[in-house]
């Protein structure tokens, strides 16, 4: 697999700009819930856990399930600030998805408008919570634009092939616990970059919607035995030697703390998908 086109220079300033856009905060803080407290410990060098096709697998990261932030405390630090990336799409580097009709929506695999495409691949929902680190509550009706590459490292309005799709981008609005779901399919893994996901938070849907001010860009990271898992099976071309190739500790945007603030909680299968949950403190 071959990573996807890139864009002008002037657009992408790679390694030295990714890195200089990091700011990493305080080390991994309590996060409680329903009267249950629970301190992260120490993950492997690659920030991962032991799993098999059929088995649930986790991550050390302050993640919680969508049941965790219903009337209950909740204490998490900020989520690093990232770099978008040079595949937005939000009009800050060529095409702007956020003002087209359609844009929010939840199940996110298929292409709106004119376009058409269907992005295929191992079943995946993302869900993250939202949370006002500040005030240790979750942000009800802030909004969260969320896009990632397809199953051959293709990011839609930008890459060879796919320039006309715009699959696999979707804002959704957060419920009372903070949470927003997004039904797609696991990313594959690209040259130079750990598996992730991209999403930016605004204040609300409207906001998002109008390509406003933007609360928060940041990624999430998946973790090696699952990636490893989805990578052995067929439409994953490529994507199980780029992982070889990379790690979190060598990663432009994970690297300094092998993502322990980014690293989403996985569970489920192949067979059946999987769920990847994370809590983002604004």
């Amino acid at each position: 697999m071959t990573p996807p086109t890139q864009p002008p220079p002037n657009h992408d300033r790679g390694l030295e700009y990714d890195l200089a856009t990091l700011h990493r905060r305080r080390f991994l803080g309590l996060f409680t819930a329903a009267g249950l407290a629970a301190v992260a410990g120490c993950t492997t060098d690659d920030g991962t856990t032991t799993s098999t096709p059929s088995s649930t697998s986790t991550s050390a990261t302050p993640s919680t399930s969508s049941s965790a932030t219903t009337d209950a405390a909740i204490e998490v630090d900020e989520i690093p600030q990232e770099t978008g990336g040079p595949y937005p799409g939000d009009g800050s580097n060529g095409p702007n998805v956020l003002t087209q009709s359609g844009i929010v929506r939840s199940d996110i695999t298929k292409s709106f408008g004119s376009a058409s495409g269907v992005a295929t691949g191992v079943p995946l929902t993302v869900e993250l919570i939202v949370v006002d680190a500040d005030q240790d509550k979750a942000l009800e009706g802030a909004a969260v634009y969320l896009w990632h590459c397809d199953a051959e490292g293709r990011y839609s309005l930008y890459s060879d092939g796919v320039t006309n799709e715009n699959y696999l981008r979707g804002v959704q609005a957060a419920d009372g616990s903070g949470k927003v779901t997004f039904t797609t399919i696991f990313p594959a893994a690209y040259m130079g970059r750990w598996p992730h996901i991209h999403f930016e938070v605004y204040a609300s849907t409207a906001e998002a919607t109008k390509a406003g001010q933007i609360t928060r860009t940041s990624q999430l990271a998946l973790p090696k035995d699952v990636c490893s898992t989805v990578y052995a099976t067929d439409g994953y071309d490529g994507s199980a030697r780029n992982l070889s190739q990379t790690s979190l500790e060598d990663d432009n945007v994970f690297g300094d703390d092998d993502g322990v603030h980014q690293l989403a909680t996985v569970t489920g299968d192949v067979s059946s998908g999987y769920v990847a949950t994370l809590t983002v403190g604004v």
